[in-house]
């Protein structure tokens, strides 16, 4: 927090309410995530099939809505209205899904009112580029610090999530959630800066063509969708793994989870420290083949203490990728953060898809050992391909 507090009395407010922002979004939206699936399977009454059809219609719709938003926020506009708007639309989310129990709604209004707000995040990310950008302040560092908060609310949020759920119900969970996102729309309103559009120099070429038809952008999105491939498929067959195959207590998974997002929080703010000497590329490198020697060590160590100590490598892995990926898209899409902010959290989504198809068709045909030799062959050919993008 010292580098917040060594800048000028004015942009420190600013900075501060970007943090608190991120923050209180990142605790609402881990309030849901991680009980999503209970939800849909206790309350809604759905089998299975029903949840994991949920979850891909939901990433699929989020795709085509965030990278549509983004096109228009780089475009034109003041793009904290539109964070404002995506926050409101959470708010009637949580809304939603506080008081409706019927599936087809939940598919359709639901998915369509999350697919806009899970595009207040991006958003945010790419008005706290563009305004540090703008007041020439130390742009990796500022952003590594915001994606802190999102660990550190990934650390609070899914105890408090199971806690409410299973002892007051999911309408106060859900009501919770909905008043974090109406007070995050308040301090969004009142306290971040609205920041103009600069206009960008005909000659720039990543500018005057979509950045899918970068070869540089199209192998980091590739080399960063497997990275979430990796990781989601971690996360759906870890809980089933421990029980069904290790004999280990079921609350390990959250013991193991919890450890990892709060050992994120220094592998974030230590790399934004020491991007700037080590290059992008380099750090994400070693933060791929940190990846490689976690999914490795799954396959050859089971003990409670082994998996406890391979969470500072899936630390290592997970909080890099997550701050240092979302900054070199954006490098490689000059004047153009929403889009490339978006087309790196949609990395995120298509990951998931994949890894939800993937998982459980090799735990069903293979068992779940099967599915840790996949996730280290994804790995290896991830690391190759990061590899091959050139640095900025």
């Amino acid at each position: 927090m010292l580098w917040l507090l060594t800048t000028g009395r004015r942009l420190n407010g600013v900075y501060l309410a970007f943090m608190v922002v991120s923050f209180m979004m990142g605790v609402a939206g881990a309030l849901q995530a991680p009980t999503l699936s209970l939800f849909l399977s206790r309350e809604v009454e759905v089998r299975p099939f029903w949840v994991g059809l949920f979850y891909t219609v939901n990433a699929i719709a989020g795709i085509g809505v965030s990278l549509w938003l983004a096109r228009r926020s780089d475009r034109q506009g003041d793009r904290r209205k539109l964070i404002m708007f995506c926050c409101l639309m959470a708010v009637g989310n949580a809304l939603l899904f506080a008081f409706n129990r019927h599936y087809l709604t939940l598919l359709t209004c639901g998915v369509l009112l999350a697919s806009v707000a899970n595009t207040a995040m991006p958003q945010l990310f790419a008005l706290a580029r563009e305004y540090a950008d703008r007041s020439a302040r130390e742009v990796v560092m500022f952003s590594s610090v915001m994606r802190a908060q999102l660990s550190l609310a990934w650390v609070i949020g899914p105890p408090l999530a199971f806690m409410l759920a299973l002892n007051y119900g999911f309408t106060t969970m859900f009501l919770i959630a909905a008043g974090i996102f109406a007070t995050s729309l308040a301090v969004i309103a009142f306290s971040l800066p609205a920041v103009e559009r600069i206009p960008q120099p005909a000659d720039m070429p990543l500018t005057e063509v979509s950045g899918w038809k970068d070869r540089n952008v199209r192998l980091l999105f590739i080399a960063s969708t497997l990275m979430w491939t990796c990781n989601t498929m971690y996360i759906i067959d870890m809980p089933l793994w421990i029980s069904a195959d290790l004999g280990l207590p079921d609350k390990l998974a959250g013991i193991l989870m919890g450890t990892a997002a709060g050992l994120e929080i220094p592998a974030m703010l230590l790399a934004g420290y020491y991007v700037k000497r080590i290059g992008k590329r380099r750090m994400m490198v070693t933060a791929v083949a940190a990846g490689v020697l976690f999914y490795a060590g799954l396959i050859l160590f089971h003990t409670r203490e082994a998996l406890l100590l391979l969470q500072l490598f899936n630390a290592v892995f997970i909080g890099i990728i997550a701050g240092i990926g979302m900054l070199w898209f954006q490098d490689l899409m000059p004047g153009r953060a929403g889009s490339a902010t978006t087309l790196f959290t949609n990395s995120i989504s298509t990951g998931v898809i994949l890894a939800g198809v993937m998982q459980g068709a090799l735990a069903e045909s293979f068992g779940h050992y099967a599915v840790y030799w996949a996730i280290a062959g994804l790995s290896l050919i991830t690391l190759f391909i990061t590899t091959r993008v050139k640095d900025v």
